[in-house]
């Protein structure tokens, strides 16, 4: 259990220490600075310790967003600061200064707790300072102070602060004017019960697979059943976030879950559509994998473009200064937010489509808003990167090359490569990923199956891709060579699966495709967690991209068709049990050491 230490003489009528007590505190009572480091030192270095002034006046959530937050090691709101396990020691080291003769910080700080925090800062330690907006936080120094503290709380409804701040403070237009205005109450409903966010995310991924299920039947009362299933789960995946907000439950376990669950869910939503348009007579795999490979070549454009700008220098634009221009005038953030097609706006196309027409013009539909939303982004993307002039660190470099997943073959030619890429123009690491992409889906889409010119192609993009990545990917457009590995190696495996032409061979390539997504995109949550890449045993033993591509080509070549979609399932089971197994158990494992939680508040999905 935690343990808040209240620090000086307790004020008559002070609800201070049963508000610490709500939140899960173990309150004790120190008198001074030397009872407070004595009392500090016998709190296990287990568990979390706060330092709070017995003066304390604010909203019970201000305190809860203070000392609660599990994300940061240090935290302080005014007249309190808190700890966490990998806090502690600055923490000690702060209060020893406190106590020691004639320490301190030379402030005319009267609360202990707010010259710990500044002492901390004094220190170069990080303390995280939440924003509290019109809550409530302060040491009143005396009685007519205190009167205006309190009316300053009762003048602000800290339930409602509470409940407003539980929405992501950036969403799509659908989520935010059609979900989010009752999922909240959804959230406070989950978090009074003892619910967890895990919990919730776990029910809308029950709810989607249903929804599949639904959709696999290929009745109009099932395609019926899909949509509002399918608009269940979004309302429940938008819930638990909102009751981590709420709560202030996060984990890097539930942030894993939360973000692979959300790709789980719509895929599986365009296998069981595909499913059921096959018991109709349609057969739409080919759009259902063509999907896939769109959706999740957008979110590696995203990912790696992020990653290769988050921390460089000088990082501006024009094209940037445009955006922000546009972001003032109203309609225009809502506008642009709902064509790049967020989750919630393509969750509910899909929702409504599936209940009122075929699964093959939902697929057209998806399609073309996809490539639209895809062709727009990367644009202003491209724009940005041309017009700045960022200085790209070690670190983006390194991100870049770990989202690329070049394998052995790429490794070992890269080596090889190094004083040819050097020579190279600065667009070279972008252009060769992209035409040895083209050469091996180019001939894998129109050549005859069987024939030697894929595996040709292939051969040409093992070389492309080792070239590319034969030096650091500090370029400006360099964050284009991860997803033009990832629509080369999807497109190959669609394009080969087409072309032989048998009945069962693209359901195999979607479960490859997928099995091999899943490895990207856990890829990139745990560069996003701050975990490192995948280890690279892993790395070598699903062969990277290239490898891939080329086993994959090899196969087509040696194989007949029926062959070749045996052979798909083979690699796509092989696929999913390797990275599957790695990846639960680095995630349960980081979970269970305590690794820094996470939470995602960026851009929607």
């Amino acid at each position: 259990m935690p343990t808040a230490i209240l620090t000086g003489q307790p004020v008559p009528g002070s609800s201070i220490e049963s508000e610490l007590r709500s939140l899960g505190f173990d309150v004790q009572h120190a008198s001074g600075a030397a009872d407070t480091e004595t009392l500090l030192a016998r709190v296990p270095a287990a568990e979390r310790v706060a330092v709070v002034d017995a003066r304390f006046v604010g909203h019970p959530h201000a305190l809860r967003l203070g000392l609660t937050d599990p994300r940061f090691p240090l935290a302080a709101v005014p007249g309190a600061v808190t700890a966490r396990p990998d806090g502690r020691q600055a923490l000690t080291r702060a209060m020893a200064r406190e106590n020691s003769a004639g320490g301190g910080t030379a402030l005319a700080v009267d609360s202990l707790a707010d010259r710990i925090t500044a002492a901390l800062d004094a220190d170069g330690a990080t303390v995280h300072r939440p924003e509290l907006g019109s809550l409530v936080a302060a040491v009143p120094a005396d009685p007519q102070a205190r009167n205006e503290a309190r009316q300053a709380v009762a003048a602000v409804d800290d339930e409602a602060v509470r409940l407003k701040s539980a929405v992501k403070a950036r969403d799509g237009f659908v989520t935010t004017f059609a979900i989010s205005p009752y999922s909240r109450y959804i959230a406070r409903w989950c978090a009074r019960r003892g619910l967890t966010p895990n919990q919730v995310t776990t029910a809308s991924l029950l709810t989607a697979l249903i929804a599949a299920g639904c959709a696999a039947t290929g009745t109009r009362g099932g395609f019926v059943a899909a949509g509002v299933l399918l608009i269940a789960s979004f309302v429940l995946d938008c819930t638990d976030g909102q009751l981590a907000r709420y709560s202030l439950q996060y984990s890097t376990l539930g942030a894993w879950l939360d973000a692979t669950f959300d790709r789980a869910k719509e895929y599986a939503y365009y296998a069981g559509l595909a499913l059921g348009a096959a018991r109709g007579g349609d057969d739409v795999w080919a759009l259902a994998l063509g999907a896939m490979v769109l959706q999740t070549c957008r979110h590696v454009v995203d990912f790696s473009f992020n990653e290769a700008n988050h921390d460089a220098a000088a990082n501006t634009s024009p094209t940037a200064a445009l955006s922000d221009r546009l972001d003032s005038v109203g309609w225009t953030v809502w506008l642009r937010r709902m064509i790049v097609l967020p989750i919630g706006e393509r969750w509910a196309m899909i929702a409504v489509l599936t209940a009122v027409t075929t699964p093959r013009i939902t697929f057209y539909v998806l399609l073309i808003g996809c490539a639209f939303a895809a062709t727009y982004t990367t644009a202003g993307r491209v724009l940005r990167s041309l017009t700045r002039k960022a200085t790209r660190t070690d670190r983006a470099a390194k991100a870049l090359a770990d989202l690329a997943d070049s394998g052995p073959l790429a490794d070992a030619g890269a080596k090889g490569l190094a004083r040819t890429a050097r020579r190279l123009p600065g667009f070279a690491a972008p252009a060769l990923a992209l035409l040895g992409g083209l050469a091996v889906v180019g001939t894998a889409a129109f050549t005859d199956f069987g024939g030697p010119w894929p595996l040709l192609g292939a051969i040409v993009y093992v070389l492309t891709s080792a070239l590319a990545v034969a030096r650091p990917l500090k370029g400006a457009l360099d964050w284009l060579v991860p997803p033009f590995f990832r629509a080369a190696e999807y497109g190959t495996v669609l394009g080969l699966a087409a072309k032989a032409d048998v009945n069962g061979a693209l359901p195999a390539a979607f479960g490859l495709v997928a099995a091999v997504a899943y490895h990207h995109y856990d890829t990139v949550y745990r560069i996003r967690g701050d975990a490192g890449a995948p280890p690279q045993w892993l790395v070598r033993t699903a062969g990277g991209h290239e490898g891939r591509t080329l086993v994959i080509t090899a196969l087509a070549v040696l194989l007949t068709a029926t062959q070749f979609k045996v052979a798909l399932t083979v690699l796509a089971v092989a696929v999913a049990l390797v990275v599957l197994v790695e990846s639960i158990r680095f995630w349960v494992a980081a979970h269970k050491v305590g690794a820094p939680a996470v939470h995602d508040e960026g851009e929607p999905a």
